[in-house]
């Protein structure tokens, strides 16, 4: 049976769903004409308050989803992607990353502009709103069972077992121990609702990508005299095909591609459809000025924290002759090259496996719930949350390389009817992103929005 998944996993994250994604990305790009050029202007419209209805702030809902996107996946799926496609994979990931921004920003808009208010007067918005509007109810209820299944996976089950191999590992600490310690710390937030999560995300999120990112950035600054010859390798190695020297295996264009492209996607989670339902409740006067706020945590995730992550690999193996990707996984590798750095280098590791894994089992359980809900109504919620609660210690305890499989599959899944939904509705994304962004109209009111 878990063959029978790894060969679906593959098959489903193969090239024919890489192209798909990718391609998308490069649609949306050329129909919002380059909205990555807005990018900066979104980070400064992330750090205020924000209008308009809604039950987050803007910058709240933004936390929210950054919570969940920066995750286990922008230091253990670097390594992964560079054990699997080589150096030349970091800058396949990035250029997945510049790319996603446009996808992000499309899936959010449809997000906001067509959610909707549900029977305790509070919002509810996603893929599964815009395919309602769409008048495909079967896409719609695919979609949220599969994001709702696939939370349980990519965003409790081993989110907590990573959390659970760090403190083993390094503190020898009883898993019993640790999965109690980690369910009463996931359940005072999750239990309290969004605005409960987002208050901890608002505080959570950017303390911990600022304190890595620094972190990163000292760890390049010791291997300063390896960045030149860094980034030449993984310049060359993602375009040739090169047998490589120093502790790196040899890739194709392609396989770097692939894996960079892959890993990239399942970081920043672009085209997925999950974040844009943390920014569906966030604040609104108009959809776009929400959509280009939540196309910033492509930028955050995988454009500065993966790519800082990437070098410092990269950089580490050239520096150290002991340090090798032949015949380790992603998470070996990353243990590896971050053990080399004299005392910052296993403190920002474990660090950033902890507060990464954390917050991302409290973005996705709101993201779960969310299509929990919108499949069995308000009701229900209490239920998800118990389910969540239970699927967190399961993780600490269990062997979980199946349910890894499992996740992945859930989450292609998952793009394939928003993705319909956001190319289906990309003439309005279009329309409106040139008139209240383009033109300067940012500040209007979309009276359509509820």
């Amino acid at each position: 049976m878990a063959d029978i998944i790894t060969k679906i996993d593959d098959l489903m994250w193969g090239v024919p769903m890489i192209v798909f994604l990718f391609g998308a990305h490069l649609y949306l790009t050329f129909r919002t004409r380059f909205v990555q050029k807005h990018i900066f202007k979104g980070i400064m419209y992330s750090l205020k308050t924000g209008d308009g209805k809604g039950d987050l702030s803007i910058f709240g809902s933004l936390m929210t989803a950054l919570s969940s996107t920066i995750g286990t996946g922008n230091i253990i799926g670097v390594g992964t992607a560079i054990v699997l496609g080589g150096p030349g994979a970091v800058l396949w990931t990035w250029l997945a990353g510049i790319l996603g921004i446009a996808t992000k920003y499309g899936e959010t808009f449809i997000a906001v502009k067509y959610r909707r208010k549900k029977e305790d007067g509070t919002y509810l918005g996603g893929a599964m709103t815009a395919l309602e509007h769409l008048n495909m109810p079967f896409l719609a209820k695919l979609f949220a069972v599969f994001a709702a299944c696939a939370a349980f996976g990519i965003g409790c089950a081993t989110q907590s077992n990573a959390i659970a191999e760090v403190l083993e590992n390094n503190f020898s600490f009883n898993r019993v121990v640790i999965g109690v310690v980690l369910c009463a710390a996931v359940a005072i937030v999750t239990f309290g609702g969004v605005k409960s999560i987002a208050r901890v995300c608002e505080r959570l999120v950017p303390i911990m990508s600022i304190v890595y990112t620094l972190g990163c950035l000292v760890i390049l600054i010791i291997n300063v005299r390896y960045l030149p010859a860094t980034l030449g390798l993984i310049l060359s190695s993602a375009f040739t095909t090169k047998a490589m020297a120093g502790g790196f295996i040899g890739s194709t264009l392609m396989i770097a591609a692939r894996y960079g492209i892959a890993r990239g996607l399942f970081s920043n989670e672009s085209g997925m459809g999950s974040a844009p339902m943390a920014s569906a409740v966030g604040n609104a006067k108009n959809a776009v000025k929400p959509a280009l706020v939540g196309s910033t945590g492509v930028f955050w995730d995988t454009v500065v924290v993966c790519l800082m992550t990437g070098l410092v690999i990269c950089s580490s193996v050239i520096a150290n002759d002991a340090v090798t990707s032949i015949g380790l996984n992603g998470s070996q590798l990353v243990t590896a090259c971050f053990n080399t750095i004299p005392y910052l280098g296993k403190p920002l590791l474990i660090f950033g496996i902890l507060t990464f894994a954390y917050s991302t089992i409290l973005g996705w359980s709101y993201f779960g719930e969310t299509c929990f809900t919108y499949l069995f109504g308000t009701k229900s919620v209490k239920l998800y949350q118990a389910m969540w609660i239970i699927v967190a210690f399961l993780g600490v305890v269990a062997k979980l390389d199946v349910v890894w499989n499992i996740a992945d599959i859930l989450n292609g899944a998952m793009c394939i009817p928003n993705i319909i939904a956001v190319i289906l509705l990309s003439n309005v994304i279009a329309k409106e992103t040139k008139y209240y962004l383009d033109e300067g109209h940012l500040e209007e009111e979309d009276p359509s929005i509820e």
